[in-house]
């Protein structure tokens, strides 16, 4: 799941509805695992498939128009109730690199951000004109630059800007982990200890 992040282009996933949580993002009965693989087949289980396991027709990741598809546009209040971070193994597994909303969770939002997920936050009336544009022309795209910190919806130029923590987007750019993070930086933490013996 380690992917540098720089500039996307992307078609999106039209998800419009308020308050997903991540029970629904990855139902309770696949949590079992702690391994991170295999969790993208399980995203949005219970609204993916029936019972028997055939895919539902009507939603969304089943329409081959969104297959392709790396940009999930979800409803405010993305990612709310338990902490679980599959919810964001399950995101990123399925592919998705970016996840656009009005509002994320914090615990989520995080959670996406440590696997490689970029949580952007737009304004109700960006995100609005998105689900619009996208229920117009499903083959409409937008551009998310990382470092510039923008999203564009390229089908009438709008763009709006994003907050992201520096290091988050430090370590999204170059592909880092937090323990890669460290690891680059050993040395200046040797380095550190050595002109501080005494520090404790």
């Amino acid at each position: 799941m380690k992917q540098k992040f720089n500039i996307i282009t992307s078609t999106c996933v039209p998800l419009p509805l308020e308050n997903i949580d991540t029970d629904q993002i990855i139902p309770a009965r696949f949590l079992k695992a702690t391994d991170k693989e295999g969790f993208g087949e399980a995203l949005f289980r219970d609204w993916r498939y029936d019972a028997s396991g055939r895919p539902k027709e009507d939603f969304v990741l089943n329409d081959p128009a969104f297959r392709d598809a790396v940009v999930l546009v979800a409803g405010k209040n993305f990612g709310c109730g338990s902490s679980r971070e599959h919810a964001a193994w399950a995101i990123a597994g399925y592919g998705f690199r970016v996840v656009v909303s009005s509002f994320f969770a914090d615990i989520h939002k995080n959670n996406e951000l440590n696997n490689f997920v970029l949580p952007v936050v737009v304004s109700e009336e960006f995100l609005q004109e998105l689900f619009d544009c996208i229920a117009d022309d499903p083959r409409m795209q937008v551009e998310v630059n990382l470092p510039a910190q923008t999203i564009t919806n390229l089908s009438n130029g709008h763009s709006e800007h994003f907050e992201i923590n520096g290091y988050k987007k430090l370590c999204l750019m170059n592909g880092l982990d937090d323990i890669d993070y460290l690891t680059q930086n050993q040395d200046k933490t040797v380095e550190w200890e050595r002109a501080n013996p005494n520090f404790c």
